[in-house]
This record gives C-alpha cells, structure tokens and sequence, in this order.
C-alpha cells in the first residue's frame, strides 16, 4: 500500500517540460511556441493587449536549426533578432506619449515621413550592440594588460576571465538601480511561474502561479552564464594557442605597436569565436535540461542563483495575469492553425495607419470610403485633410482600432459610430431604422424648396425621422408644420430622439400607412420599402443583416408601398398638393403607371446620375 501511494505521488508531481519559452518585454511578456509568438503588454490605461505572430522559416533556417552545434548558433541570431523586434513594439505600446505630439515628431512626421518612436527604437538598438561588445569584450583586453607582469603568461587568460566573469555581474547588478529594469526583471519572474506552473500541471491563475517558482532551468540567463564561462575557456586556450605558434613575435613584444595589434588580434578572435561558442553552449544547456540530479545541479546552480538574486524579482497579480495572457494565447494558436494574428494598437504615422487599414478593407470587399470616414470622425477633420501627415496617438489609435475591428465584423459603419450628418443635422442611427442615404438629402432638399409659408408636411415611412428633421429645422422660421409616420414603434422613438436632438417640433405618429394620421398636407414625402424581395438575399452583408428588413423589402416586384400609396394618398393632400418620392433604380416609370396620368410629373436625378425621385402633383 506505502508504495502504491508513493508511485501516485511520483506521478502527480511528474514535471512535464513544455517547449513553450519567454522573454520579458516593457510592462510585459513575450512567449515563443512551435508555431507562433505572442506578447501581452499592459498599455498606460491598464488594458493587456496582444500581439500574436505565426513564425515562418525558411527551408534553410529549418535545416539549420536541426544541425547539432549549429542550431546554436541559429537560435542565438533569431533569439535577438525576435528579442529586438520585441522590445522595440512593446516599447511603441508602453512609451507612447498620449498627449499633442512634440514639435520634433510632428516635423518628423511631416517632412520625412518618419515616427519618431521607430527612430528612437532602431538607434537604441545600434548602441546596445555597441554596448555590450564595448562592455564584454574590448574592456576586459584593455584593462588586463595594464596590471604589470600579466601579459603573455598564463596569469592574462585567468584575469582575463575573472574581469569577464566580474564585469557581468557588475553590469547586471548596477542596472537593478533602475527603476524600469527593476520591473522587467518582476516580469522575468512571472514568465518562469507561468511555465513552471504549466509545467506542474497547476491551473494558470494569477493565485496559482504565485505560488509556483520564479526560478526556471531554460532561463536565458543560465545561457549566458554557460556562454561566458565557455567563452573564458576557449578564447584563453585559443589565444594561447595563436600566440605561441602563429605570431608570437607580436604577443611577447613589448612595444607599442605590437600590443597594439595584438590587442586588435584578440578582439578579431573572439568575434570571429562567438558563433562557436555560441553553438557549444546551446547544446550543453540543452543536455543539461534533460537531466534533473545532483550532479547536473552543480552546472546549473551558478545560473539559478543570478536567477535568483539578480535578474527575476516577485511579480504582483497584475504582471501574472499580463505572462498567463501571453501564454495561453500561444497555446491557442499552437494547437488551432485557424486563429488569426492580432497587433498591438499602437501610434503612428496616418498616412501608413490609412493605407493598412484601407488596404484590410480592400480584402474584406468594404469601401475603402469607410476607412477614410473612420479617420475623419476619430481625428476631427475632413475627409479632404487626411492627405496631410501627422502623428496618430495611440489613444486615437484605440477607438480607430476599435471601429475597423467592428467594421470587419460586418457592422454597418454608421451604426457603429453612432450618428451621421444629413442636410445640416446630426442624426442618431441605430438597427431601428435605416441609415439614411446621401442621395436622400436630395429628397429633403426638394421638399425645403417646394414648401410655402404655413404649408402642412407629411413624412410618411420616417424611419430615423431624418427627413421630418431636417425639414423642421429648415423651415424653422416659416410657420410649416411637419408630422412623421412610420410602421415601426421602434423607429419613431428613435426619430423622437432626433428631433429633441436637433431642437425641433415634429409630430409623430406610429401608423400603417395612414391608418392614424389625421387631416390633409400640402406636401407628402415618402422613402419607402422598394427591394425587391428576391434581391435582398444579395445585396450588401452589412444593409441585409443590419438593417432592417421591413424598411427594405418592397416586395416581389419592389412596388408594393408605392401601389397601396396610390389608393389612398390622394384623401391626404390638401389641394394642389405635392407628392414626392424616393424609388430604386430604373422603377420611376412604373410608379408613374401606378399614379396615373398627372398634370404635374417630375423625374430628378440622384449623385451619380441615376432617376431617383419623383415630383407628382394632384
């Protein structure tokens, strides 16, 4: 029995290594699957957001990578490469400035059509490479030879890796007084839990992993301990070995122009060293991850107490929720090749910003009109004015993001913004009624131009009650009256709404047809239902699933409301009063057969030059 609970407890304790590894970013995490990369920041209003990329190598890469010694090497490259690229986008998440950019970045912007955040990014980049080659290699080579009697003796390769081995805890030491690598280093610790605790089969909660250690086998920073410590080794037997058989008059010279090239010869052998060392040192860490005894445990222990003591420090529940986002979401994409990529929504140059998103719009078949309305309405200038460069907050790039994104979706554009300009008023629209049509200004127009003082007018099918609106409101000062119709109960609170929005007295009436409405108008405009019922299946995703349908199906043929209009409409006019329409394309002469011979018959056209209205008297 003692032995059967001990073999459960050796299995429920069974540590699985996952391939799944880390990186810590700005305010965040970066985690690297089989198939993908995700990385969650915490942006400066708390949200996490993130990034996920499927990685694509090359055939060659793949090869490579499968190389003993050599897929060191290819890992190293690509490990900085991706670590830089990292850096530098979480860096645009986290450091973006919310307020008015700067004269330099506006001036950027305008005259090179640069952001200066991506200018800052590649520049600190550059430095750090020259840092850590300055720091790492050519320092410990000057200061060796300065101590008197070291040179050329076995004394030089022993200081030599002692000043190696000095400077790289003193570097990563010196850098905690920072505040920012203090909270990179918290991040450290919450990628190690996050994978230690999937690793012991713990459920990934910010509670649980706490609890999990901040200490991880596979860290880099055992990888650079074992390269270092490499390092020391072969470039002093190396060194050794170039100075006694291939120059040794310039390596025990004591003049200066030999100490000078030699200084210049060790340097060029440990560049040149470097992917060697490199490619030793991954497959010894990779040896040593398979085993877990004492013995290893000697190898392992002096990466595990830097871990420790210097370079991962306890996360707080907000940074472990930010490394579990990370990982799950390369879990996700790992096991699911179907789920899409997603960015960070990050500032930038609105030139390249307009160009991704109409380009995204191009390949989801949506205008490319809508992204430039996006633009429009987030930034506050017209349509006309995008074409000059400016920088794009990433505040202002939150909301543009989250129109595209609902726009992609299928939703109609103006819904998702939520009002829309008609003939000088600010209309509400939502799924209650249709969003109304520039051509349909032109409706509103002619009916501002036929009415008198006094006059009575009629909006029968109001839907947002754009038309009533817009009447009212332009014919404040004339004593006309104007009442609005419609089916929909829905609707007309809507287009209540307007009305108190736009400051006018409209009277509306919930009615089929004119089943309520009482008395007789000069004027009576209609925009009614004139899809044919067999079209509506084809026309546009957003209008079809949108908006509604009753405002839309006119029927077999697209006439029905024009034909029951015709029956009654001539009992609501006073006398000498004028019906005006709205009709689909290629229908006028047919609602004309529908009224009858008139005295008084009037074809206008639409924008685009297509017979769109109808004027006929009674």
């Amino acid at each position: 029995m003692a032995k059967l609970k001990d073999k459960e407890n050796k299995t429920k304790n069974k540590k699985t290594c996952t391939y799944i590894g880390g990186q810590a970013v700005l305010e965040g995490v970066m985690m690297m699957g089989k198939t993908c990369m995700a990385t969650a920041v915490r942006d400066p209003d708390g949200e996490i957001q993130v990034e996920a990329k499927r990685i694509s190598r090359g055939k060659h890469v793949k090869r490579a990578s499968k190389i003993p010694f050599v897929r060191g090497v290819v890992n190293l490259v690509l490990s900085l490469v991706r670590g830089m690229k990292t850096l530098m986008r979480s860096a645009k998440v986290y450091g973006e400035d919310e307020e008015e950019a700067g004269r330099l970045q506006k001036w950027m912007a305008e005259k090179l059509k640069m952001n200066l955040m991506d200018v800052i990014s590649f520049i600190s980049a550059i430095l750090g490479v020259i840092l850590a080659v300055g720091i790492f290699i050519v320092l410990p080579r000057v200061l060796v030879p300065l101590i008197p009697g070291v040179v050329a003796t076995a004394w030089e390769y022993v200081l030599l890796g002692v000043f190696k081995l000095v400077i790289f805890i003193a570097y990563l030491a010196l850098i905690l007084l920072l505040k920012d690598i203090r909270r990179l280093y918290r991040y450290h610790g919450a990628e190690h839990k996050t994978i230690n605790a999937y690793e012991h089969g713990v459920e990934l909660t910010p509670e649980n992993v706490q609890k999990c250690s901040r200490i991880h086998d596979r860290c880099g920073t055992s990888f650079l301990f074992i390269v270092l410590f490499i390092n020391i080794v072969v470039i002093a037997l190396v060194s050794w070995a170039f100075g006694k058989y291939v120059c040794p008059d310039i390596y025990f010279s004591k003049q200066t122009s030999d100490r000078v090239a030699r200084l210049f010869i060790n340097l060029g052998l440990e560049l040149v060293l470097l992917p060697l060392i490199a490619g030793v040192s991954y497959e010894i860490l990779k040896f040593l991850a398979k085993f877990d005894n004492k013995f290893v445990e000697i190898f392992k222990a002096p990466g595990k107490l830097i871990q420790k003591t210097l370079t991962t420090r306890e996360p707080d529940g907000e940074m472990l929720e930010v490394a579990i986002a990370a990982f799950k979401k390369v879990l996700e994409m790992d096991a699911d090749p179907d789920v899409p990529e997603t960015e960070f929504v990050t500032g930038g140059l609105l030139s390249q910003m307009l160009a991704d998103t109409k380009k995204k719009f191009a390949e989801s078949n949506i205008d490319e009109s809508d992204a430039e309305w996006i633009y429009s309405v987030v930034l506050e200038v017209k349509r006309s004015e995008l074409s000059g460069e400016r920088v794009v907050t990433s505040a202002e790039s939150k909301e543009i993001n989250e129109i595209v994104q609902k726009r992609l979706a299928g939703r109609p554009l103006w819904y998702i913004i939520g009002d829309t300009e008609f003939y000088g008023c600010r209309i509400k629209v939502d799924e209650r009624a249709l969003i109304p049509r520039p051509e349909t200004e032109l409706l509103a127009e002619a009916v501002v131009k036929t009415v008198e003082d006094g006059d009575k007018v009629l909006d029968m099918c109001t839907g947002s009650g754009c038309i009533a609106v817009a009447v009212a409101k332009h014919c404040a000062n004339r004593g006309v009256s104007v009442t609005a119709a419609d089916l929909s109960d829905a609707a007309i609170m809507l287009a209540k709404e307007n009305a108190r929005a736009n400051g006018v007295e409209v009277n509306f009436v919930q009615s089929d047809l004119f089943a309520s409405v009482r008395g007789r108008f000069n004027v009576i405009v209609c925009n009614p239902p004139y899809i044919k019922s067999g079209d509506i299946p084809f026309i546009q995703k957003e209008v079809r699933e949108y908006e509604p349908r009753i405002a839309l199906d006119g029927g077999a043929d697209g006439l029905d409301f024009y034909r029951r209009l015709a029956r009654v409409v001539r009992s609501y006019l006073a006398k000498d009063g004028m019906l005006i329409l709205e009709c689909g394309e290629g229908q006028t002469e047919e609602i004309l057969k529908i009224f009858g011979k008139r005295d008084y018959a009037m074809v206008m056209k639409d924008l685009s030059g297509v017979d769109r209205f109808l004027k006929i008297a009674f």
